[in-house]
Parts: structure tokens; C-alpha cells; sequence
């Protein structure tokens, strides 16, 4: 199988391109100039680079390569989707056309003009459908009495707020809600609440938004956030089973272990 896969930051496109070599499929990177890895050029059978809205050269580059399935691993910062952006004028139109100026309507545009040219958007965790977090408690430790209410309550907020294309994030502490994730992603979200806070327990609840699909935005863990955990003394983590990719999850159950963080993964709210 061929499949095209634009490459954000983070181990995501990393992982999704080693795992299509070692299944025998061959995987194109189209690799975002501002926030993919060069290591995405080894991985891959072979790799363009594009910049932030240049949606033009992106189908340009699917016809040349023959491919009709396109998928996106990894990141791109909702703050650069709209603030670093250069459109060319196939995007222009794109933006033109927008009944809001979100996540959820720019990629649902852009899925449609590509549709348009034959090629479909698919399930951004094709390849990588074992390491989706499983129902239950991932690692050795189990969430506590107190962390069990925090994340309760902390999961009713973080499904609101992913359903309206905000964030993924809330940091809990005492049942109260201490800081919401929003364009500056998760890592910075955990540093504010524990400014806000300090001394005390945080638990952090991701969660996915409320799509019948995993074409984009999809949540995911890796050791990097468990270092952050760590920094913010934050003792548990809740995620949507099913829905959550954990990258690199033998070092990051390992990681959390040692820092003694518990990880669940839990039903996603309807």
C-alpha cells in the first residue's frame, strides 16, 4: 500500500513512517518545513518538505507521487495554524470561504478541496492502531481516591473544551480546576497551573475531541510528558482509551513508573 503522510513535529510521524517500512508499505513524507524532525528523511521512502500553506504544492506533490491516501502524524501548533501561515492562493480561498476561524473548519476545508482532487484524508493512527491507550490502569501505580475525583471532575471540563476545538488539557487540584489548555499546548498549560499552585498536586486529564474520526488532532502521550509531569508535580494522567496515541510507550510507562505517576486510560465521554 502507498499512503502519503504529512509529518508535524514530535515522534508521531516518526513512529507511523518506520512502522509503514517494516509492513512492507511505502510511505511519501510531506514534511511541514517549520515543525517537522530531519529524521523523518531517513524513515521515509522518500520526503518533500512544505511550508505552513502551501496546499497547492501538497497535491501537486500527491499527483506526482501517484497517491490518493494522505494521512497527518504529529503536531502543528494551533498558534502557528493561525498567526505563522503564508497561504498560496489555493489556501486563500480556502480561508476566504471559512465560517470559523478554527482547527475543526480549516482541516474540513482542506479535506474537501483534496477529496475534490482525489485523494482522502484517513485515520491519522492507521498504522499505528497498537499503541492506542487501552481501557484501565497503564501503569504500575492505580489513580488514588483523591486523584479518582480530581479526574471526574476534571474530565466533564476536558471533553467540553475539546469539543469546541480549544484545547486537549485541564490541570485539576482539590477539585477545582486550575488552568485550561489553548493554543500554547499542553506542556505549557501544565507549567502555568503549577505556578498557580505551587506545592500543591496536579491531575491532568487529555481528552479527544468529540469526532467520529481520527483524521486529525489526534491526542498523545509520550516520555516528554512525563518529564513535564515530573517538572509540575503532577501525579496522574487520564486519557480517552482508544483514542490516545502513547508514543514510545515502553520508555514512557517506564519513566512514569519510576516517578511513581499514575496513567488510565478511560471511556471517552459521548
Amino acid at each position: 500500500m502507498k499512503y502519503g503522510i504529512i509529518a508535524g513535529n514530535g515522534r508521531f510521524p516518526v513512529l507511523a513512517l518506520e512502522t509503514a517500512r517494516k509492513q512492507g508499505d511505502e510511505a511519501v513524507a510531506i514534511a511541514i518545513r517549520e515543525e517537522a524532525s530531519q529524521e523523518v528523511e531517513q524513515v521515509a521512502a522518500r520526503c518533500y518538505w512544505v511550508s505552513l500553506g502551501e496546499l497547492s504544492r501538497l497535491i501537486e506533490i500527491c499527483h506526482l507521487e501517484g497517491i490518493t491516501q494522505i494521512m497527518m502524524a504529529g503536531q502543528v501548533k494551533h498558534a502557528k495554524i493561525f498567526s505563522s501561515i503564508r497561504p498560496d492562493w489555493k489556501l486563500v480561498k480556502v480561508l476566504v470561504a471559512l465560517p470559523l476561524q478554527n482547527t475543526d473548519s480549516l482541516i474540513g476545508a482542506i479535506q474537501k478541496v483534496l477529496l475534490d482532487e482525489g485523494i482522502a484524508l484517513v485515520d491519522s493512527t492507521l498504522l499505528l492502531k497498537p499503541l492506542l491507550a487501552e481501557m484501565g490502569a497503564i501503569t504500575k501505580r492505580k489513580v488514588n481516591s483523591d486523584e479518582e475525583r480530581d479526574i471526574a471532575y476534571g474530565r466533564r471540563i476536558a471533553h467540553a473544551l475539546a469539543s469546541l476545538d480549544l484545547g486537549q488539557s485541564v490541570a485539576i487540584a482539590d477539585r477545582a480546576c486550575v488552568a485550561l489548555e489553548a493554543m500554547e499546548g499542553t506542556d505549557a498549560m501544565l507549567r502555568r497551573a503549577a505556578s498557580l499552585v505551587e506545592g500543591k498536586r496536579l491531575s491532568v486529564v487529555k481528552a479527544s475531541a468529540r469526532r467520529r474520526h481520527l483524521l486529525f488532532d489526534v491526542p498523545a502521550i509520550g516520555p516528554h510528558t512525563i518529564d513535564v509531569m515530573v517538572e509540575t508535580n503532577a501525579s496522574a494522567l487520564a486519557v480517552d482509551a482508544g483514542r490516545t496515541l502513547l508514543l514510545d510507550r515502553d520508555e514512557l510507562v517506564v519513566k512514569a513508573n519510576v516517578a511513581g505517576i499514575a496513567i488510565v486510560g478511560m471511556e471517552a465521554l459521548g
